[in-house]
This record gives C-alpha cells, sequence and structure tokens, in this order.
C-alpha cells in the first residue's frame, strides 16, 4: 500500500537520559527513524531530553525541543507544533510510556493526533502484565504459571501455591527495573514492594522460576498488511534468570536445532500477528534445554536494545523499516537502501557470528554487588563479527576496555578445588574466565554444565580457547600453530606472552604468514592537481610507481582520498587486478563527486559517497 498522505508532521519522542537499560541504542533508532522521516518529505519534530545524542543535532529534525519528558511538556509541545501523529516506538520504554499517557489521557484523540507505529491497545497487550497473559492464553502460547498482583499480600499468598523461586515482573518499565528473583518470603517482600513503587500502573507479575532453561531471542518485523519476516534470532549464553541485557548473546543461534528454531520462529509470527504490532519488535523465550517445552517470557512491542543488536549484526536497518512502516508502507515496497535491488520483505541470512558482551561497570564501582539477576545492570556492551564463535568471543573480550585482553585476564589459580566449585556457582561477570579456570583443572563439561546451566555447546568453544593457550606455552611456535591461533583471534600480546617472545617477533611471523602472491602497495596521496584528483600506484612486481588521476574539472573535497584507499584496498581483497582496482577507485571517486556537486551545500560536509556505492558492488 501507498504512503499515507495524511502524515505531514510527525512528533518523535526521544529516550531521555542515559540510564542502565537505556543507551546509545536508542539514540541510534532514533537517528536512523528521523533521516528515514524526512526522506519522503515528512516534517520532522523531536523531543528530547538528552543533548548528548546525535538525534539531537539541528540537520537531523525540522525541529528540536531538548525538554524534559513529561506529560504536561509533550502536551505544550503537541499544542504549539501541531503535529498529525506521534512515533512513540523509537524512545524506549520512555517512549512508549509517554505515548501511552497521552493516549489514555484523552489529549490525542481531542486535538486529532493519531499514534503511529503501533496503536494505544498493542502496547497495552504487550506491556501490561495480565492483558499479555491473557492473549497468549488466547492463541495458545505457553507461558510459566504466573499471576498480576496489585499488593504485597497478593503477592505472598500466591507464591504459597506455587512455590519458590519465583520471578517478579513489574509491568511498563525498562531493563527489568524493580523485578528480580525471590527466593524465599522477606526477599518476595522487599522485591515486590520495590516493583510495585517503580511500575506506572502498580502491577507485578509473579512468575514461577524456570530459571536454567535456555534464552531465545527472535528480532521480528511486521506491516499493516500482515507481512512478517525474522529479521534475527539470537541466544543467550547464560539461562533465563540473567537479564538479556547483562548476558553474553550470539547472534544467529548456535545450539539450537532446525526444528526448535522453526517452532520458536513460527510462535514469534503468530504472536507479532495476534498483537497487530506493525514496525520492529522483540520476542523473548525460555526453552527447556532437554525437551521442545517452551515459554514465552515477554514481547516488547517497540525498537529495543537487541533491535540495535539485529540491525548491526544482519545490516538490516530496522528502525529505518519501522519508520517507513509507520508511514503505511509494506515491506515488499521498501527498498534495501545498499543494493537498491532487494526489499525488506527479504529475511537477512548470517554466514558468520556475532557476539555481544555487557559492559558491567564493577570496575568503577568496586564495592557494588556482581550477581547478574534478572534486573539489569549493565552500561553499554560491545559487538564483534567473526565467522567463528571463539574468535568472535576474543575480539569481544579485548574491545571491553576494561584491562582483560583473554580468557587468562582474570586469576583464579589462587583458589582450591572445592572453592572454585563454589565459584562456578556464583552468577557474575567473571564467570566465563571461572568456567576457563574449571577446564584448565580437568572439569568435565557435564559437571560444569549441571552447575552452571551453560549449554555444553558453548563449553566446549571455551575449551577450544584454553586448549590453545596451553599449546601456545608447550609446543613451539610453528607457522600452522601461530595460523590457527590467530584464526581464533588470539591478540598478539597473549601470544608474545604464552610463547616467550616478543611482539616484534610474532609480527615479523605473521608478515610472513600473510604473504600471498605477488606483492602489491598503494602510495595513496590523492590531492588537487591541475583540476584533477589523482593517486601514486606503487607495483612491487615491477618497481614502479604510476600517477593515476581524474580528468575532471571538479574542487577538491573532505574524504576523496580516504573513499579512493578504501576501494582500492576492497578491490585487491575481492582478486581484482591493481590497474583494474585503481580505475574502479577513480571511478567511484569521479561519481561521488558528481553527486555530491548536485547537492545543496556541497561544500560543508565534504563528498557523500554513499549514493554511489550501488554502481560500486556492481563493479566488484
Amino acid at each position: 500500500m501507498p504512503r499515507n498522505k495524511d502524515i505531514k508532521k510527525v512528533l518523535v519522542i526521544g529516550s531521555g537520559p542515559i540510564v542502565i537499560g537505556q543507551a546509545a541504542e536508542f539514540d541510534y533508532a532514533g537517528t536512523q527513524a528521523c533521516r528515514s522521516l524526512k526522506e519522503e518529505g515528512v516534517e520532522v519534530c523531536l523531543v528530547n531530553s538528552n543533548p548528548a545524542t546525535i538525534m539531537t543535532d539541528k540537520q537531523i529534525a525540522d525541529q528540536v525541543y531538548i525538554e524534559p519528558l513529561t506529560l504536561p511538556v509533550l502536551e505544550k509541545i503537541i499544542l504549539k507544533e501541531k503535529p498529525d501523529s506521534i512515533l512513540p516506538t523509537l524512545g524506549g520504554q520512555a517512549g512508549l510510556n509517554l505515548g501511552m499517557e497521552l493516549a489514555e489521557s484523552g489529549f490525542l484523540e481531542e486535538h486529532g493526533v493519531k499514534l503511529i507505529g503501533t496503536t494505544a491497545e498493542t502496547i497495552f497487550k504487550a506491556e501490561d502484565r495480565q492483558a499479555f497473559k491473557d492473549t497468549m492464553e488466547k492463541i495458545g502460547e505457553p507461558c510459566a504459571a504466573s499471576q498480576v498482583v496489585n499488593t504485597v499480600e497478593d503477592g505472598i499468598k500466591f507464591t504459597n501455591t506455587i512455590g519458590y523461586p519465583v520471578v517478579l515482573r513489574p509491568a511498563f518499565t525498562l531493563g527489568g527495573s524493580g523485578g528480580g528473583i525471590a527466593h524465599n518470603e522477606q526477599e518476595l517482600v522487599d522485591i515486590l514492594s520495590n516493583g510495585l513503587r517503580l511500575s506506572r500502573v502498580g502491577e507485578v507479575l509473579v512468575e514461577r522460576c524456570i530459571a536454567g532453561w535456555k534464552e531465545v531471542e527472535y528480532e521480528v518485523m511486521r506491516d499493516a498488511n500482515g507481512n512478517c519476516i525474522t529479521v534475527c534470532n539470537m541466544e543467550n549464553i547464560d539461562p533465563v534468570g540473567v537479564h538479556t541485557g547483562d548476558s553474553i548473546v550470539v547472534a544467529p543461534s548456535q545450539t539450537l536445532g532446525d526444528k526448535e528454531y522453526q517452532m520458536l520462529r513460527s510462535s514469534a509470527l503468530n504472536i507479532i500477528n495476534e498483537l497487530k504490532i506493525t514496525g520492529g519488535c522483540n520476542v523473548q523465550y525460555a526453552l527447556n534445554p532437554d525437551s521442545f517445552e517452551y515459554c514465552v517470557i515477554e514481547v516488547n512491542p517497540r525498537v529495543s536494545r537487541s533491535s540495535a543488536l539485529a540491525s548491526k549484526a544482519t545490516g538490516y536497518p530496522i528502525a529505518k523499516v519501522t519508520a517507513k512502516i509507520a508511514l503505511g508502507y509494506t515491506l515488499d515496497e521498501i527498498k534495501n537502501a545498499i543494493t537498491q535491488k532487494t526489499y525488506a520483505s527479504f529475511e537477512p541470512m548470517l554466514d558468520y557470528c556475532v557476539v555481544k558482551i555487557p559492559r558491567l561497570p564493577f570496575d568503577k564501582f568496586l564495592t557494588a554487588k556482581r550477581t547478574l539477576s534478572t534486573q539489569m545492570k549493565a552500561t553499554g556492551e560491545v559487538m564483534s563479527i567473526c565467522d567463528n564463535f571463539e574468535g568472535a568471543l576474543m575480539k569481544a573480550i579485548r574491545s571491553l576496555e576494561q584491562h582483560v585482553d583473554s580468557l587468562m585476564s582474570y586469576d583464579f589459580t589462587g583458589l582450591s578445588d572445592e572453592e572454585l566449585e563454589a565459584q562456578l556457582h556464583v552468577v557474575d561477570d567473571r564467570r566465563i574466565w571461572v568456567i576457563a579456570e574449571a577446564l584448565r583443572r580437568g572439569v568435565s563439561y557435564d559437571h560444569i554444565y549441571e552447575i552452571t546451566k551453560i549449554d555444553r555447546w558453548f563449553i566446549d568453544k571455551l575449551a577450544i580457547l584454553v586448549e590453545m593457550e596451553q599449546r601456545l606455552k608447550s609446543e613451539e611456535l610453528t607457522v600452522d600453530l601461530l595460523k590457527e591461533a590467530k584464526r581464533i583471534e588470539f591478540p598478539d600480546n597473549v601470544i608474545a606472552r604464552l610463547t616467550g617472545k616478543t611482539e616484534e617477533e610474532i609480527k615479523k611471523m605473521l608478515k610472513e604468514l600473510c604473504k600471498f602472491g605477488s606483492q602489491k602497495a598503494i602510495m595513496t596521496g590523492v590531492s588537487l592537481q591541475k583540476n584533477s584528483i589523482g593517486a601514486y600506484g606503487y607495483d612491487a612486481d615491477n618497481d614502479t610507481y604510476t600517477y593515476y588521476f581524474i580528468e575532471e574539472e571538479t574542487q577538491h573535497f573532505h574524504g576523496t582520498g580516504d573513499i579512493w584507499a578504501s576501494t582500492l584496498t576492497g578491490c585487491l581483497v575481492n582478486g581484482k587486478s591493481l590497474q583494474e582496482s585503481i580505475q574502479i577507485a577513480c571511478d567511484f571517486v569521479k561519481e561521488s563527486i558528481h553527486l555530491t556537486l548536485q547537492e545543496e551545500n556541497h561544500n560543508i560536509y565534504g563528498v557523500n559517497f554513499e549514493q554511489a556505492i550501488p554502481s560500486l558492488i556492481k563493479k566488484i
């Protein structure tokens, strides 16, 4: 269906301040959405209380309000700007809650303003614990035994019927705020009292604890016509009981069989259709590792932390597509921004492994309790990509900027076997390092699994990294051993430390290892000469320099050297000859300049190469 022409001015609600559970992922999504709306000629008005974001830059939206995200402030902005629509699903839980409050108060209906991207009814069904439970029962999707309570007394009464432990999930909160796992009545009273206080509607779901089951997430996209796709599925390394924001997550899932994958995929599509969600949606499951039994944990009817991860992991712009759908487009009408051939209705396929590790701030808060539960503690996360899980994990570890570079970074060698086993029972940010130490001591996979409930497949991958440590310590460093160590992304400093060599020696061996065929090197020097852009190429085979240039009446732009060198490198990696690579790079720079010169204010931002990418892809 074509775009809804009635939508001319949209108010986008931002996510507000950066807090635990809500950080740059919502800025990322909001910026994408604003740009997507402006592409369609829609006037964008943005309100966000956090000025330290990209989305509040003046060129992102037509009007930017850096104001408190409260109901009275939003009402004043709506009265002043008179938008015809509000997009609440890109500002995290804060945006969603405000959208609901505006709808429930009758203010939107009174002033002829619509919620787009989702409806108040949909938000209510997904976020209100009782309504969600009723909806799941209606369509036959299993949920853990649970009851919504409004008082502590009701919570105690219900818990006595199902027994401890129980999981407590407040309604309309972010990052599991106010929730947790209660193992006795005192913990129940403490957590429940706090959860009822933090919930916008004073509701908490008391649920049978299924800690130890696998936690799996599906990122799903749906349009108003009912077309649905799964963008990405993700598997938490940690079992149920640890908030997904505090868990190590891998995409795509690594331990699910095809039957399990298809079963949960069908369930996710069934849920999003029943809720009539339009745009991106996140569905979380608990899967019994010993059977095909599963439970629906929750549904986020909005762009979430997982959406940002799925977007970056697959290259599928979830927020951008969500904004287009909000305007009335269907998935088969939204073109892929890169290829300009495929459409958003095509499901992405991953032939690589993505690992996300949370950035937990215990290096700064030294006295904080390190244990992890259903209430999120992470203040950020890192993501890595590799063609194998071990390599992706090693990349992610050293990206944390917490002085860790391998599975040897936390020293547990001083613990006795009994103390180490006790440490295995502790769920905190150092659990994979504890498992690594247990593997070094010969503890069996089964025993580690029984304690941690981390799948044996992941334990085996950690064992591969531990085995490589031992080999580097005990064996002579051959080219083959070095090649295998680099395949699973052991950094040079760790290899040097384990082998007793210097990093310079390792780098020298790697230089020899990386030789392939005839050597070609490029000396870049893109510059303005006689109204032309050019560069010097060095051909190692013939020991000659050649000056290549574009005879083009143009002007100098910032960025031409970068894109010329990057394009040339990409061509060489893809097997093109030196001359062919240089020609393709020159053509790409030339086309980028032509397209940039057609833009207004083209002297401000430098060369715009994004529009020329589709033609470059064809050539490579």
